[in-house]
């Protein structure tokens, strides 16, 4: 690891992409507190140091591994620290797992300030995080990614907060999540023909860019439709409506993926950092929410 700086260190983690795990754990502490549970916030923010940890070492194993297996090259999209020369893949590696054992000490002290039920969750989380990338390579990547950045950390930030797992976070899950998975899928929508040539099948590569473009509009938009409907229906507050200010972020999102069958790949080429920037739009205003909620 000699001869890099911490700023080139912690770039390599994309930490551009790290709305997509803090901001669940975040939403999930707010809904403890605002539904009128104790919320033990020194644990809260923890969890909250743990997803980060998780998620850049997460997202160095799958770079690494990407790059070993093909599917990064001097002529894809995405990530170059490897395929620029950057950093050798053996740093790369080694500062992964440095990272992935410092999140599972972190991990085991709040199992201990817990309990036992943590450890579950955790260690499921932590093995999708390992097996992304062959499962991705199999089309799986999509559920991993839902598993591992809305379910699992939701679940386990409301036992962490409060004491027990409180399974009516997962309303507020399904549209996080719905928008941190269309941040993996436009990227595989984008690298069909690298992800082909280099003989994984992804999600995206399976049903062609046409059907692809279409469940990105789809996971876009679900988040919307998903709360107002839940809304109406009384499973969530009325207070998670402010959510609906960054609509147009998602449009405009939907018609840069639409612009893609007439400009090509080119029109998609910096999605999925516009789609991480609308996951941090949609879950700060969905944050303001439910803190109102829990002060009024």
């Amino acid at each position: 690891m000699k001869g890099h700086t911490i700023k080139e260190w912690t770039l390599a983690t994309r930490p551009w992409s790290f709305p997509a795990s803090t901001m669940p754990v975040l939403v999930a502490m707010m809904f403890v507190w605002s539904i009128g549970s104790e919320v033990n916030w020194c644990l809260g923010f923890m969890a909250l140091l743990n997803i980060v940890l998780v998620h850049a070492a997460g997202n160095m194993w799958s770079d690494y591994h990407d790059y070993k297996k093909g599917v990064d090259a001097p002529d894809t999209y995405g990530v170059r620290i490897l395929t620029d020369g950057q950093f050798t893949p053996r740093e790369v590696f080694r500062f992964s797992l440095t990272l992935q054992v410092i999140a599972i000490a972190t991990g085991l002290l709040m199992v201990a300030l817990t309990g036992i039920t943590l450890l579950w969750i955790g260690l499921t989380g932590i093995a999708l995080s390992l097996l992304y990338p062959p499962l991705k390579y199999v089309a799986l990547g999509d559920l991993v990614i839902m598993l591992c950045y809305a379910l699992l950390p939701m679940l386990g930030t409301t036992f962490i907060c409060s004491g027990e797992i409180i399974p009516e976070v997962l309303w507020l899950a399904v549209p996080v999540g719905s928008i941190t998975v269309a941040i993996l899928h436009v990227n595989n929508t984008r690298d069909i023909e690298t992800d082909r040539r280099a003989g994984i099948h992804t999600f995206a590569l399976l049903t062609g860019r046409p059907f692809a473009v279409g469940v990105y509009l789809f996971e876009l938009i679900l988040p919307y439709c998903w709360l107002l409907a839940t809304t109406a229906l009384g499973y969530v507050s009325p207070w998670t409506l402010p959510t609906l200010i960054t609509l147009p972020l998602a449009i405009g999102n939907c018609r840069k993926m639409l612009s893609c069958e007439t400009k090509g790949i080119e029109a998609i080429a910096k999605l999925d950092e516009a789609t991480a920037q609308l996951q941090l739009a949609f879950s700060l205003t969905l944050i303001i929410g439910l803190i109102i909620e829990a002060l009024t």
